[in-house]
């Protein structure tokens, strides 16, 4: 199973640039680029929590699961 971030599509419809969503969210833009890329391991709740008041959005809008592809 993955997890698949959805950031940049949340991002684009606000017009929000990384920098400024980093800045906001109070992680550093190369943390961004980690989580949007997918290489992230696992994400703080409080980050998450931050990510959806910086986004208004919730949770699911930002992560999605996508089967293995051998299912």
């Amino acid at each position: 199973m993955s997890i698949v971030v959805r950031i940049d599509v949340q991002l684009a419809k606000r017009k929000m640039s990384v920098n400024e969503f980093a800045e906001r969210v109070g992680i550093t833009p190369a943390n961004v680029s980690v989580l949007k890329n997918g290489r992230a391991k696992a994400v703080r709740f409080s980050t998450l929590a931050a990510m959806c008041e910086v986004l208004d959005c919730q949770p699911g809008d930002l992560l999605e699961w996508v089967p293995d592809e051998d299912h």
